[in-house]
């Protein structure tokens, strides 16, 4: 039907849809700066490219362990985990942790289990066998 047929009037958002497009979906220059609490395009980038770089350093330290295990891949484990399952927790609470308070407290919660994992990992890797070993071990059950 041609929109001339149908008259001006009738193409037209009714006033209290417009109004209530308008608080539930406000409009963002995409040019513009990003929201406040939202980082921008650029460091997304990177944290993207970081979490594929560790994900890709933790696929070659895999065979290094079995290979040539020792202090250097035993602690480069230890690093590369702890922050694989850092970024890893941290996308669980941005998927289903909501609200400011909550979100805080979970940041928090998180950045504690990521320091004693690692400091737990480090202290494995100077006080008893190593991640390396630890594993061989395992595998000759």
């Amino acid at each position: 039907v041609p929109a001339a047929l149908l008259g001006s009037a009738l193409l037209r958002r009714p006033a209290a849809l417009g109004a209530a497009a308008a608080r539930c979906a406000p409009a963002r220059d995409s040019h513009g700066p990003p929201l406040p609490g939202h980082g921008s395009s650029k460091a997304a980038s990177l944290h993207w490219t970081g979490e594929r770089a560790v994900s890709v350093l933790l696929l070659g330290l895999l065979p290094a362990a079995y290979l040539c295990p020792g202090p250097a891949v035993d602690y480069s484990l230890a690093a590369a985990l702890t922050l694989h399952g850092h970024w890893g927790l941290g996308q669980v609470i941005t998927d289903y942790v909501h609200g400011d308070v909550p979100i805080k407290v979970a940041n928090v919660g998180l950045y504690v289990l990521s320091a004693l994992t690692f400091a737990g990992l480090c202290h494995f890797n100077y006080h008893d066998v190593g991640i390396c070993k630890a594993v061989a071990m395992l595998w000759s059950l």
